[in-house]
């Protein structure tokens, strides 16, 4: 016979499992200091103490259904096309902090939008920018410097990630 208290205890324990899903695995306390950006200090050096967050020279960056761009920072030089392709069965975004990319670049967002505002308004409405599953966004980026950015849906997920442009 089941209990009240055993049904609590149960219970409890498929919320703690259902609710260690949610968390975006990267070990971080997931703060992004309350003004949309993303974290980070757009100068670091890349060595975090081994937590796999290093600089990468690739082209391409995954969207996964870990709710993650892999690799979440890439280093490329000025003038290349960088390709996020999703890897995954949900759909994602790629949209720029409007206030965390370098002065006088080019903002971007998938769907093409020209400001963060407008990204975020068309996701809202319409999932306008979503890249389905399969499917890829391409930017090229010819001012130097970082760039951070983030997924409209995940973000409180922690789905950001930072560009070098060297």
């Amino acid at each position: 016979m089941t209990t009240r208290r055993t049904l609590i205890r149960s219970l409890g324990a498929v919320t703690a499992v259902g609710l260690a899903g949610c968390t975006s695995g990267d070990g971080s306390d997931g703060d992004t200091g309350g003004d949309g950006g993303g974290g980070g200090d757009g100068g670091s050096d890349g060595s975090d103490g081994g937590s796999g967050d290093e600089w990468v020279q690739t082209d391409t960056v995954d969207m996964t259904d870990e709710l993650v761009y892999d690799p979440p920072k890439v280093e490329v030089e000025a003038g290349t096309t960088l390709t996020f392709e999703n890897a995954g069965s949900i759909g994602h975004t790629v949209t720029a902090y409007e206030d965390k990319i370098p002065d006088g670049a080019s903002y971007f967002a998938s769907g093409g939008y020209d400001s963060e505002q407008a990204a975020k308004d068309a996701y809202n409405e319409n999932q306008g920018g979503n890249v389905p599953e399969g499917e890829t966004y391409e930017v090229t980026l010819e001012t130097t410097g970082t760039y951070e950015y983030y997924c409209i849906p995940h973000e409180m997920n922690g789905m950001v990630g930072e560009i070098k442009v060297i």
